[in-house]
Formats: C-alpha cells, structure tokens, sequence
C-alpha cells in the first residue's frame, strides 16, 4: 500500500475537501468574518446572494482526488468544468493549491486573501459565478454547456502526455454537443495524442426538472456509455469515508488502464481502438449543504441548484452559520487564515497544479505555423481561357503547410465531412483522415494518425475540436458550407467572448485566432 491509500491520507483528504467546500460557501455569502472568528452578523453577508451550489461539492470531491492521482502517478492534467456555472469550486481549488495568489497578490494565503476571495466572487467590480478566462486552469467558458468534452479531446490532440479530466454534468449531458461528444474516442489515437478523462457528475437534477441519465436502471446507463465505447466504473453514495475510498479505488484504475492502453500503442505498437475509462459518479446534488429550510428538501432536491439559503430576511442568519461551521474551519485553517501545512502538502506543486499546467495557457507553448510562400501559389489568369478554382489551389497551400510543420505537429483542420466536397483535394498528397474506428479496403484516406478532421458529420465537434486544440496552443481551420456555419454561431460567440476577455489579462498569453473558411455562399 502506497501513502496515498492510508487512511490517514484519506482522512486528510476529507479535510481538504472539506476546505474547498468552505471556501465555495464562503464565496457565494460572505463579505466579512472569512474565518467565523466571532458569531455570524446581517452585515458579514452579501445583500445580494448569486450563483449556484448545486453542483460544487461533486466537482470539488473530484478535483480534490485529482490532486491525489497527479501526486501519485506524476502526471500531465488539467481539469475541465462541464457545469461551468459553479465557478467557485474551481476557484476554491486553486486558491488552495497558491496558483491563484500567484496570479493575483491581493488574494492572498492568510486571512485577509480570504476576505477578499469571498468579496469578489459574483460582486460588482469583482468576477463571475462561472469559470470564465480569469480563473487559472480553466480553457472553457462556463456561461454555455456542453462544449467540455470536445475541448477535452481538442486539448489531448498531438499531446502524447496530457490528460484531460472533463467533468460532464449530467443536465449538460443533454445538449446536442456534448450528447455527440461521446463519439470523439473513434478519432483518439493511443500512441500519438494524450488522453480524456470523462466523469459524468450525476447529482440528479437541473435548475428545476431531474435529469434523464439520472432516472434510468443504472443496466441501461452502463449499456449506453459502453455502446459508445467507453468502459464505465460507477462510484456512489453519500458518506464521505466510504466515497472516498471508492473514488481513489475508481481513479487509480482510470489511470492504470490509460497507462496500459498507451504503452501497447506505443511500445507494442497495438493501435487498434481501446475502451477507454471513463467514471459515473452518483452523489446528492448539493452535498453537504442545508438539508432542509423553511420546512423544504434542499440537499439531494433541484432545490440545491442555485442558492440553497435565502439570505434576504435576518431569520436565516443562524441556519447559515450553523452550515458554514459543519465543516469546522478552525481545522483547517491556522489563525493567520493560512491552510494547514499538513493539508497544503497534498497539492500537486509547480506546473503539475491544474491551475498552472501550462496546457490552460496555450499561448506559452504556441509556436509559429511555417507557412510556405503564397506568390508559389499564383494562377496567370488569360480571360476566358484559364480554368481554375480557387479552392483547389488552396489545397495546394495547406498541404504544403501540413508538409513543413510536420515535426511540430501542431496544425490540424477540421470540416464535417467536407474536404473534397469543397476542392481542398491536394490536402490528402500529405495528409489523411482521422479515424480509429473499422475500416474497409475501398475505404479512402483513412488512417489512425491522421490529421485531417473531417470524418464527423458533426459541425459542433469540429468547432468543440478546434477551439480545445486553439486554445492549448496550436493552430487550424474550420472550412464548412456558409450554410452550415450558423449550426455552431453560439459555439463562436462563446469563443469570442473567451478572447475579449483575456485581451484584459495580462497573464493570458495569446492564442492563435480562430479561422473560417465558408464554401457555398448562400448570401
């Protein structure tokens, strides 16, 4: 048994998690008295109480046993948000781990970081309730679901040592993208890309209706993820010690399979399709939180989503000092409002802390397209006599920019099904099609390293796609039919507003832009 399978370790554990929890309550209610050093008064709380809780404690368990297989196996990950709306588990997290002190001094370690950590969370002048560009370790905009899971799998692309952790809410899990996303394994390849890491979060509920996955025989919930080709490990329950035992159990045999799948591709040369792991975990939607107000289920109820206790009269004042202390600060925290040393220990350091891996920072690993001269590309034109189509030259160029950054691999491009149908022939002189799944003799440029992404009839994967391989730092296209371009318009407008908003960070690095090439002019 390693230390990180002791029941002291696991005891730890809890303690962190428990930190985390308190520091995202703390976030949604409180602008002073961080600690509860003394009672709990009406002018310690926010006026105005906004953003959501239901899906924190699930997310904030998960990233805390993250920690512990990062530590344990010394690995290359980051954590994507699916519920991106609960922004303050995220940032709990790596607020205790230092990477977002280090980003922003004012939010320091110690009592006074904490008071303005729970100040600025959804309040004028400070951040947002979701995970947006501000938070480190984060690549995904929170404000829209079901993209995490193609940036997920855009992220491992090329990136033989990443691996991206995706957690899928299970209200998410009903969107059109992220419904389609499941099938993005038939395009992973084993020996040359990273690995997706999903753990579909069922906590039950939406904002007020339950949730399909959630509400069907746990048979046909494992039939439908194996049907996709994944290989599902469930983890439920409500108690703390039992959960904790079963999800290091769970996570230890995600990674010990993902190290065997990529060692037979890569050492044994088995590239054939696998089953990846993938984890279902069952827990309440708002553990831990209030389990009744005002005579109303909170805990485990779509009553949990969003703010668990109103806070505009003075009467709920003790019930949401009585819930803050359930996870009893004080030993958690040393008097200076620093995290305990015994507990700082179990985060990952340096670049292996998910909000520092360099991966939700693209721009620090971007390295400039070697791009061919376009004057080799000219067509002499004689009217009426010269026969050629624009979009078959272009071919001509991007296979010769797929030739001179081969080395690199860091150029992909992506259509649906629509690379020969829009002239881009000369694409595949160098290059093929992605797929890992079947294939036939007559089949016709295919292959299992390719890098042309156009084998999904799919416009929302190859945006999803694109934007997780932009945004870790490298470079593509999406060429489509004008048409069906406005299929993936919202897709685009989260995308944009991603950007806007990191021309105001200082420590964003830039990316590079994202590219459209639209065929089939309709207007």
């Amino acid at each position: 048994m390693s230390e990180f399978d002791t029941k002291e370790y696991l005891s730890k554990l809890n303690k962190y998690w428990n930190a985390s929890n308190y520091l995202s309550a703390g976030q949604l209610y409180l602008l002073d008295n961080p600690l509860l050093k003394r009672g709990l008064r009406k002018e310690d709380v926010k006026r105005k109480i906004v953003g959501h809780w239901g899906t924190i404690p699930g997310q904030t368990f998960v990233y805390t046993h993250l920690n512990r297989i990062i530590n344990k196996y010394d690995l290359n990950m980051f954590y994507i948000s699916g519920p991106g709306h609960g922004g303050n588990a995220i940032v709990s997290h790596v607020y205790l781990e230092g990477s977002y002190s280090e980003i922003y001094p004012n939010i320091s370690l110690d009592e006074r970081g904490m008071k303005n950590l729970f100040k600025q969370f959804s309040f004028p002048g400070g951040i947002s309730s979701h995970v947006a560009p501000e938070t480190p370790g984060s690549i995904n905009e929170g404000g829209e679901l079901g993209y995490s899971l193609a940036h997920g799998f855009g992220a491992v692309f090329d990136n033989p040592d990443l691996i991206a952790t995706v957690v899928v809410g299970d209200g998410e899990a009903e969107t059109g993208t992220l419904a389609t996303s499941w099938q993005s394994n038939k395009f992973l390849n084993p020996k040359f890309d990273g690995a997706v890491l999903p753990i579909l979060h069922l906590n039950g509920y939406k904002i007020s209706n339950p949730t399909i996955l959630s509400r069907i025989s746990e048979e046909e919930l494992v039939s439908y993820f194996k049907g996709m080709g994944w290989d599902p490990i469930i983890v439920a329950g409500d108690e703390a010690e039992v959960m904790h035992k079963e999800m290091a159990k769970a996570l230890d045999k995600c990674i010990e399979k993902i190290k065997k799948i990529q060692i037979d591709a890569r050492e044994n040369d088995k590239v054939s399709r696998p089953m990846w792991p993938m984890v279902i975990l069952r827990t309440p939607k708002g553990w831990t939180g209030p389990k009744w107000v005002d005579g109303n289920e909170i805990e485990g109820t779509f009553r949990a989503h969003q703010v668990p206790i109103d806070m505009s009269g003075d009467d709920h004042l003790e019930l949401l000092e009585q819930w803050l202390r359930s996870y009893h600060p004080e030993e958690l925290f040393d008097d200076e409002g620093k995290l305990l040393s015994e507990l700082q220990e179990l985060a990952p350091k340096g670049n292996r802390r998910m909000g520092a891996n360099p991966h939700t920072n693209g721009g620090k690993l971007l390295k400039d397209l070697i791009l061919p001269d376009p004057k080799l590309y000219k067509v002499d034109v004689e009217p009426g006599v010269t026969q050629k189509q624009d979009m078959i030259e272009l071919g001509k160029y991007i296979r010769d920019v797929f030739r001179l950054n081969a080395h690199n691999k860091n150029f992909r491009i992506f259509g649906p099904d629509e690379t020969m149908s829009n002239r881009l022939k000369h694409t595949f002189e160098t290059e093929k099609r992605s797929w890992m799944a079947d294939m036939k003799d007559n089949d016709e440029f295919l292959a299992h390293n390719g890098r042309v992404m156009d084998s999904m009839l799919s416009e929302n994967m190859c945006q999803g796609w694109l934007e997780g391989y932009l945004l870790t730092g490298r470079h593509g296209f999406f060429s489509t039919y004008e048409a069906f371009s406005r299929v993936i318009d919202s897709m685009t407008s989260q995308h944009a507003k991603w950007l806007k908003v990191t021309k105001e960070l200082a420590w964003r690095k830039e990316i590079s832009s994202l590219n459209y090439i639209l065929t089939s002019h309709c207007w």
